[in-house]
């Protein structure tokens, strides 16, 4: 009994799993795997939500079992405490969209459920046994539904910003399962008709759209919710740093899934999507990836290997691969992966193709092979984009690094070696060199991957043509055998390429330098052509390097074509059978192969041109830096004596016979005052180098004690505003700050400039007068508050009085406790120093005190007798002897009163400024807030960058910059021609082989292999030509582009130079003229080519099944949707990287122009950590976009993946013999290079217009404003002209830029012809801007200037400038020769050259050397003193003969009887022209036939000398008076 009760259990209970299992086999494969994959995650989100809810559960009780135990504090919770971040949500369109959609699927469901079940309860009521399981898959789907709809709310109530991860898949998933069974009752309909339609049909069609828009919003994973927080925890750490720059990138710590899809990058790009991104938007690197972190790395190794074997040259190689071997080991794995993924598609094909021939070895084979194909390609687009964007990361890191080594080494070359690399040459080190060093990453995996991908596809290949591989891999190597001579060839154009761009840029930056010297001269034109010269023999080796690089692209994209044809030939000739499979298998192989082979010599030139670089940043590295024990140092107090040197040598050339200085001995106490005089050329500013440990000591012993501060001759003036200046990287400190002000006479200056210390100075200074530029210099001296100080002649620069008030505040008051070593040709300021040391052929010759040198009689008596001489001279002796009580009674009362203010001023501002520092640091808040908006009234504007994307107009203006266009119809046509018979000769083996082993082939096997290799090598012939007409039209695009520029920045005024740091110009001339030399033409070419390869595959695809298109066109609408997406950040953030680029490079040069200073002030660490900060402002952006183009890379290769599984599934899905295998499998060859194709070509189009940024930059400097014409056919003047030299100036204004105020207002008087003009002023006064009014450089605002009856506005400026003369306040030589700078027309015979440089007192100096006129200048002039270089001015004065000569402080850095001797020699060789002469010693100017007074930018007195003495008031007494009590009153000091 019990076991029958038992059977009937059992039987009931097996009854009942087999009714369930009968239920569920009444499904269709789709609805059961729906029904269960929605089951499934809906138990997967029950169980996460039950997870959350027990862990909250246990949070809470431990927090209320905190405060039970401690002091009952408050517990919030979901509250917003006071103080607290408040948040301001706000829902999108695609939230409201999104949740719609759910709600809209959820409701369909539900009606059908409904439907099935009122269904099912009719048929029952009728006593018809229904069918339940109908309701199964509804339900499932409602509840599915129900669920998703209501988490989407909940991500309303969380405010979260992106949807869970479970959603997204779920969403995803469903979207697919939709599609297939939209595919599978497509087929019902086709076999079935109307009878297949029911009400889960019907619901699958509606829910798709929804489902898809869904899929898509899943895909982007932002819910369109955004929040905006308002908190003071926002507030920015730094005042310079805009807030948004505060969070660092997510991608430091993104999670995996983040990761591998780039999500990380979604915020940026939503940015960049609603308004163009700026750089306060793109957030700052993790620390890892920071400039700082790898300079760090690089170096320690780099200086390791130097220290391990100090003979042996370190391998910089080596160092950088010690330095990043996991990232390079990280991307290896990443590479390795890729290539064993990309090969499993053709060892897969040829099983496909049997499979379709009907000779499937297990069920749903087909099935099988389209997930594993599906599975490989998924994973090759996964890891090549990871590849990718760790190879630039790389990269990044490296440039990174070696950017800063050449930096920092910049700042501590030696003098000797500083003479080896003009600056030209190490800012191409760091922007050329660096560069290619870094893009090397790119390349580095291809050395070991090459011989990988080969013995890959040699073994796919032994199975489908056997014996015959061996051919194959004899034919590899011997065309890469082939390319490795063309590539040496290449390697070498590519040297003598860059010798050439050094050798230009070099030329350009000198030019860019001394622009105003090359304007006022006339010489603009020959040094353009000089330009265009050395541009020419660029061109050359450019055009060898094309044509060469044309050839490779032939030779490669011909060797796969030459190895397929011995391939098949071979394995004919030796009997194997060959069949569709093999053939397509073999054919997709190559493809593959095509790509390391085309590679390869590309790999070769880049491995030569890296090492090149190497070699060159190596080199460079391992100069010789300036000793650290050149000078012993210190510590402040521990001794009395502040300088000593004993038995000092020193020399800048060691290979000299004789040494610079020689036998120098000093000892200076803390506290004196040590002037250093002598004649020009004497050593004086060598002594100072010296000290400072600049000069290489060959012997002796240099010793100071406590920090010193360094003031150069030539002011070297950073680009920022005069208080950054002034502070140069010290704390401000109002008192001592407004002390320093007024020590160095700036108060009146900054007053007049409309923006007081926060004036933007321009490039070098240049909207600075001379005097101003000093007198920063000084301040940023005395602001430093060293203990001792080294002035170069700090006083030749400004006028009489404020020299006068600057050696008196300055030296006397402010510096004394200090210990100052002051060079200087005015013998005035003498008596007051402690210790006069008298310099004469590198040596002291006298030392003592003021009195004691006098009677010794000799060179220092010769001195002060020549500048007693130059007062003598002044015929006003009498005048002032008359007045003398007067005057004396006056200077006592000064002298008293300015002593009384000098001893007081600091003290008592100190005292003033502290009582109201807060209401000071108030008003310097608003004061710097006031400066950032009225900026845009600056002389010098932030770099200009186009917005939005980039006009069609640049496009068309490059691609008819050749031969007007013509060219590019040819360039499409020869490459689709190359594709069309690439696709007829893979058609032709797929068609005429037998399908399987066994079939009857359908042609002879020459005929196959004849007509194979005629169509195959067409077609390589037609990429020849390709090659050749990108490679012309891109020389010729490049050329005609540079030359337009070129001319036009040559033809630019002079504003632009003064308002553009040459770095920005230096940056389109280098950097972007290499991207359209190089880069450009080639990604045009590649951009077409992949297009019409895109379409071919496309094409073939569609021919075999048209279903595709089904599919392609809305994936072809995805992509045009998410290639605007992306270019919109893209594009901005190209543009970014263009600009901050210009900032490196422009430190760069400042900082080697300056290394003097910036070491004399031991600011290097400051510098430097100014240059990381800069380098990571580049790096920020070039970050973000690389990771953009992989973000969009990835997001295309997985729809072209998605299309592709459809296609094999479709084949797969077909019935047998309704479709050619070998036509399949020939759509399968192609489709499985379709991912690859489609990233290359959005790739290649992004990256194109990334690069046209470079012509749109251009673009922008070939329409600069021109300024007049040079020369006006119609109104030339006489040849004669000026015969007179009379000069009339008629209410003169003067403004330097339509938003800046008028300097000169209205000015008005006449310069005799003939006759000797002086013109005086207090510094800032308007002399120097009148003197660029009369030569054009500033084009007046208002009034007119005529020279002999002639208005100068109507003539060219050639025609002007030619026929005045200048000898200008900052002289300036070319690098080159003595010849080539007085003469660089070559207008003169080398006797006329001899004249003008003994009457210039540089006769002797010449002839001592031994090349003569043909003696090197180097960059700067740097050989020559700043003396010397004034009188080579001078010589090229008197070489020109021009009728009207203008002097702009043309003595000031010579000494006195040198400046007697000039004015004696222009006296007698200028005695017939009209010279103007700006000088602010007042000898210079007193036996003029007229002085011009100029004050605040009027005329304030002009008269006979004479007459201006006879007037007590006059302005032009008091100057004088100043300058003769300062002259002879010496002791009042």
């Amino acid at each position: 009994m019990g076991i029958n009760l038992l059977l009937a259990a059992e039987t009931t209970v097996a009854g009942a799993s087999n009714g369930v299992a009968l239920a569920f086999r009444e499904l269709s494969l789709l609805e059961l795997a729906s029904f269960c994959f929605n089951l499934a995650l809906v138990l997967v989100f029950v169980f996460i939500v039950s997870a959350r809810y027990v862990a909250l559960c246990f949070g809470r009780a431990r927090l209320w079992k905190e405060n039970l135990v401690g002091s009952g504090g408050d517990v919030r919770q979901n509250g917003v405490a006071d103080g607290e971040e408040t948040q301001n949500i706000v829902i999108g369109k695609n939230y409201k969209a999104s949740i719609a959609c759910c709600f809209y699927v959820l409701l369909v469901y539900i009606f059908v459920l409904g439907y099935d079940g009122i269904d099912l309860i009719r048929e029952a009521a009728q006593g018809e046994s229904g069918n339940w399981t109908v309701l199964l898959l509804p339900a499932a789907l409602s509840l599915a539904w129900f669920v998703l709809s209501f988490s989407v709310l909940y991500c309303k109530y969380k405010a979260a910003e992106k949807y869970p991860l479970l959603l997204r898949v779920w969403w995803i998933a469903s979207f697919i399962i939709s599609l297939c069974m939209l595919y599978d009752d497509g087929k019902g309909f086709l076999k079935e008709g109307s009878g297949h339609m029911d009400s889960h049909v019907l619901a699958n069609i509606i829910v798709t759209p929804a489902l898809a828009f869904i899929c898509f919003v899943a895909a982007r994973g932002v819910t369109g919710i955004q929040v905006c927080r308002n908190s003071d925890l926002h507030e920015p750490l730094l005042p310079e740093e805009e807030a948004g720059c505060l969070k660092v990138t997510p991608y430091s710590e993104a999670g995996l899934f983040s990761l591998i899809s780039l999500s990380w990058l979604d915020p940026l790009l939503s940015i960049g999507a609603k308004r163009p991104l700026e750089l306060k938007d793109i957030p700052l690197l993790a620390p890892k990836d920071r400039s700082k972190a790898n300079y760090k790395i690089l170096n320690s190794n780099w200086e390791k290997l130097k220290a391990k074997d100090p003979q042996k040259i370190p391998s910089l190689a080596w160092a950088i691969l010690k330095s990043f071997w996991k990232e390079a080991w990280r991307n290896a794995i990443f590479a390795g992966l890729n290539t064993l993924v990309s090969y499993v598609g053709p060892y897969m094909i040829s099983y496909f193709v049997d499979y379709l021939c009907g000779k499937g070895t297990y069920p749903n084979e087909g099935y099988v092979l389209a997930g594993i194909l599906f599975t490989a390609k998924l994973l090759e687009t996964i890891t090549s984009r990871q590849w990718y964007l760790g190879v630039d990361i790389m990269g990044m890191h490296v440039r990174s690094a070696l950017t800063a080594m050449v930096y920092r080494k910049g700042l501590k070359l030696s003098s000797s070696a500083r003479q080896n690399h003009t600056s030209g040459e190490i800012v191409n080190y760091m922007a050329v060199d660096v560069q290619r060093v870094g893009d090397f990453s790119w390349y580095l995996h291809d050395i070991w991957m090459l011989p990988f991908q080969i013995i890959l596809a040699l073994a796919i290949l032994y199975k489908n043509v056997g014996i015959a591989s061996l051919a194959t891999l004899i034919a590899t190597v011997v065309s890469i055998i082939a390319t490795v001579p063309v590539a040496r060839i290449q390697e070498s154009y590519q040297d003598k390429l860059m010798a050439a761009k050094d050798d230009r840029m070099r030329k350009t930056s000198e030019c860019l330098r001394n622009m105003r010297i090359l304007k006022s001269q006339a010489w603009e034109d020959r040094y353009r052509l000089i330009l265009e010269e050395m541009r020419n023999v660029e061109f050359k080796y450019l055009r060898k390097a094309l044509y060469s690089q044309a050839f490779i692209t032939f030779i490669f994209w011909s060797s796969p074509i030459f190895v397929s044809a011995i391939t098949f030939g071979t394995c004919i000739l030796l009997g194997g059978q060959l069949t569709a499979g093999s053939v397509l298998s073999a054919l997709a192989t190559f493809r593959i192969l095509q790509e390391p082979l085309r590679n390869f010599p590309d790999l070769v030139s880049m491995m030569a041109q890296t090492k090149v670089s190497l070699d060159r940043i190596s080199g460079f590295l391992q100069e010789e830096e300036l000793p650290e024990d050149a000078i012993t140092t210190l510590p402040r107090g521990i001794s009395n004596v502040a300088i000593e040197i004993t038995n000092g040598d020193f020399c800048w050339d060691q290979c000299s016979p004789t040494p610079t200085l020689s036998n120098i001995h000093i000892k200076a106490e803390k506290g004196m005052r040590v002037a250093v005089c002598g004649v020009v050329g004497s050593g004086k500013s060598s002594f100072l180098s010296c000290i400072l440990g600049e000069i290489p000591k060959i012997s002796g012993e240099v010793r100071i004690c406590g920090s010193a501060a360094y003031v150069s001759q030539s002011a070297w003036i950073q680009s920022g505003n005069i208080e950054e200046n002034i502070l140069f990287g010290s704390p401000m400190d109002k008192a001592k700050y407004k002390s320093v002000i007024q020590a160095c006479s700036l108060k009146k200056d900054l007053e007049l400039f409309s923006h007081g210390d926060q004036t933007i100075i321009g490039d070098r200074g240049i909207n600075l007068s001379g005097g101003q530029k000093q007198r920063v210099q000084l301040a940023r001296a005395l602001y430093q508050d060293a203990d001792i100080y080294l002035l170069d002649d700090p006083f030749s620069a400004v006028d009489a009085h404020t020299g006068s008030e600057l050696f008196k505040e300055y030296i006397l008051t402010a510096l004394a406790a200090k210990t100052v070593v002051f060079v200087t040709h005015q013998v005035e300021f003498l008596p007051a120093a402690d210790l006069i040391l008298v310099m004469k052929e590198g040596q002291i010759i006298q030392a003592g005190m003021y009195d004691e040198l006098l009677q010794a009689g000799t060179d220092f008596s010769t001195l002060v007798e020549a500048h007693h001489e130059a007062i003598e001279a002044m015929d006003f002796c009498n005048l002032v002897s008359e007045e003398s009580s007067e005057n004396d009674h006056l200077k006592s009362l000064l002298t008293v009163e300015k002593s009384n203010l000098a001893t007081n001023s600091i003290t008592g501002l100190a005292n003033e400024v502290q009582e109201g520092v807060s209401s000071s640091e108030k008003k310097a808040i608003k004061e710097k807030k006031k400066a950032k908006r009225s900026r845009k009234k600056q002389l010098v504007q932030d770099e200009e960058r186009e917005r939005g994307r980039v006009s069609m107009k640049v496009y068309l203006s490059y691609m008819t910059a050749a031969y007007k266009g013509l060219l590019i119809p040819l360039i499409i046509l020869a490459q689709t021609m190359f594709q069309v018979l690439q696709i007829a000769s893979s058609w032709w083996m797929a068609w005429a082989n037998p399908q399987t082993v066994g079939d009857e082939p359908k042609t002879s096997s020459m005929m196959l292999i004849g007509v194979y290799m005629a169509l195959a090598f067409g077609s390589s012939w037609f990429i020849f030509i390709r090659a050749v007409l990108v490679a012309t039209f891109g020389l010729a695009a490049a050329q005609k582009l540079f030359l337009k520029m070129l001319r036009t920045v040559f033809r630019a005024p002079m504003s632009f130079f003064d308002s553009t740091p040459s770095g920005r110009i230096l940056n389109r001339v280098s950097i972007d003229q290499s991207v359209v030399d190089l880069d450009i033409p080639f990604r045009l070419g590649g951009f077409a080519s992949t297009t019409i390869q895109l379409l071919g595959i496309i094409g073939v695809m569609t021919q075999v099944t048209w279903e595709v298109l089904l599919l392609v066109i809305p994936m072809a609408i995805a992509c045009v949707w998410m290639q605007k997406y992306y270019m919109a950040s893209s594009r901005e953030l190209v543009r970014i990287v263009s600009i901050q680029k210009s900032p490196i490079i422009h430190l760069f040069a400042e900082s080697i122009a300056g290394a003097a200073t910036i070491r004399g002030f031991g600011q290097e660490k400051r510098f430097m950590k100014r240059n990381l900060y800069l380098l990571d402002c580049f790096a920020r952006p070039f970050f973000c976009s690389v990771a953009a183009i992989e973000w969009l890379c990835l997001r295309m290769e997985l729809l072209s993946t998605f299309v592709f599984a459809f296609c094999i599934v479709l084949l797969v899905s077909l019935p047998a013999g309704s479709i050619d295998p070998s036509m399949a499998g020939l759509a399968v060859t192609y489709g499985l290079n379709m991912n690859n194709r489609l990233s290359r070509w959005i790739l290649s189009f992004c990256k194109l217009e990334n690069k046209i940024i470079s012509i749109e930059r251009i673009h922008q400097y070939c329409h600069i404003p021109s300024e007049a014409p040079a020369v006006i056919e119609d109104s030339r003047p006489p040849s004669s002209w000026p015969e007179n030299g009379t000069i009339a100036l008629i209410d003169l204004k003067v403004r330097y830029k339509e938003s800046l105020p008028v300097v000169l207002h209205g000015v008005s008087c006449i310069f005799p012809g003939g006759k000797k003009i002086g013109i005086v002023g207090r510094t800032g006064s308007g002399k120097s801007t009148m003197i660029q009014a009369l030569f054009r450089l500033i084009e007046p605002a208002g009034g007119r200037i005529i020279i002999d009856n002639i208005d100068i506005s109507k003539i060219g400026l050639h025609d002007l400038r030619n026929r005045l003369s200048i000898i200008p306040q900052d002289p300036t030589l070319f690098e080159g020769t003595i010849r080539d700078n007085l003469d660089p027309l070559a207008e003169h015979p080398d006797q006329d050259i001899w004249q003008a440089l003994d009457k210039s007192q540089l006769g002797d100096v010449v002839r001592q050397k031994e090349q003569k006129l043909d003696t090197p200048v180097i960059e700067n002039g740097d050989n020559w003193s700043v003396g010397q270089r004034q009188l080579v001015s001078l010589g090229r004065a008197l070489l020109k003969q021009a009728r009207i000569l203008v002097l702009d402080e043309a003595t000031a850095s010579v000494d006195s009887a040198t400046d007697n001797l000039i004015q004696k020699i222009i006296r007698s060789e200028f005695k017939d022209c009209t010279v103007c002469t700006i000088a602010h010693r007042i000898p210079t100017v007193i036996d003029s036939d007229m002085v011009l007074v100029l004050s605040d930018g009027r005329v304030a007195e002009y008269d006979t000398p004479a007459r201006l003495l006879e007037d007590k008031s006059s302005m032009f007494l008091k100057l004088v008076s100043e300058y003769s009590s300062r002259s002879s009153g010496v002791p009042d000091f």
